[in-house]
């Protein structure tokens, strides 16, 4: 009888210690715990971690910014009460660049290599940063370097791989997002440097899958068109979609790598991160805006929304 006492309690402890696992948009924080009779029962509480950027009317960054200037709506609630507030300028950096290299861009795959070439040599990156670079063309995404690419990114590589055919767009958004997801930390800001004309024509995958893959791996996407047409298209129009529900910019190709390089280091520099506590929902997508409190002129930019299961605000 004794024994099985013994047993008993052993199985309720490993039961009662178990964490459980929880989606990338939502951060599980511990905040206390309970003993007794040796059994301990771990607490915790999803937080939201959001990367937002702030200009002024004349689309000038704010470096004043205080957290009292803003609140942010999450579904239906109003949040003013952060957990955290700061500048992201001193984070690490995971950046994935993707190079549409499928037939529709061929005429302009060289000014795109040298537009990459730029962006990686000039970037002042980190000791701790991670760049890697993608190609798609064709029915696949080819890897052209990993996480190192300051150090191995060559225009031959480049032209070694398979080029022309289709376009699998979104697929190799999905592929780019699961890849940042995969090693996500809480301190990394997480960004995809999209190089494309914007139509995909064979993709597995939807726009709203890879928006959805993309908002849940928490990366910021500038998509830089590099379609011919100077008139707006449906690609224009599906990367304009990409960027702003991510948070990023739409960028075009013949505003020049400087141009481009400058509208994101600008971000890098100008961006902030709060953290808050996930409020409950009835969907497993929350909704997220970012509204002035007091200077009505201050505009904000941040991801259209995350993915969090319903009901799993408080894991026991």
């Amino acid at each position: 009888m004794l024994n099985r006492v013994r047993r008993l309690v052993l199985s309720v402890t490993l039961v009662a210690t178990v964490t459980s696992h929880n989606l990338v948009p939502a951060q599980s924080t511990p905040i206390g715990s309970h003993e007794s009779s040796g059994v301990t029962y771990h607490h915790r509480v999803s937080e939201v971690r959001l990367v937002f950027f702030a200009t002024d009317e004349r689309n000038h960054s704010v470096n004043d910014l205080q957290k009292n200037d803003f609140a942010v709506i999450d579904d239906d609630a109003i949040i003013r009460d952060f957990r955290s507030f700061s500048r992201a300028d001193l984070i690490n950096l995971d950046v994935v660049v993707l190079m549409d290299s499928s037939q529709s861009v061929l005429p302009r795959l060289a000014q795109e290599i040298t537009d990459v070439q730029q962006l990686i040599s000039q970037w002042p990156w980190r000791s701790g940063d991670k760049v890697s670079v993608l190609s798609f063309s064709g029915i696949q995404t080819h890897l052209v370097c990993s996480e190192d690419c300051r150090s191995s990114f060559s225009a031959d590589r480049i032209y070694s791989l398979p080029k022309g055919g289709a376009t699998p767009l979104f697929d190799a958004l999905k592929k780019a997002a699961n890849i940042l997801n995969a090693r996500a930390q809480p301190d990394v800001w997480r960004v995809i440097v999209l190089f494309s004309d914007g139509d995909d024509t064979i993709s597995s995958a939807s726009l709203k899958e890879a928006v959805g893959t993309i908002q849940t791996s928490e990366a910021e996407v500038y998509a830089v068109d590099n379609g011919i047409s100077e008139r707006p298209s449906n690609g224009t129009t599906i990367l304009k979609k990409i960027a702003t529900d991510s948070g990023g910019r739409y960028l075009r190709i013949n505003d020049g790598a400087v141009n481009i390089f400058k509208s994101v280091i600008d971000d890098l520099h100008s961006a902030r991160v709060v953290t808050y506590a996930l409020p409950p929902a009835d969907t497993d997508f929350h909704s997220i805006r970012i509204l002035p409190t007091h200077n009505l002129k201050l505009q904000f930019r941040c991801r259209s929304g995350y993915y969090y299961p319903a009901g799993s605000a408080i894991a026991y």
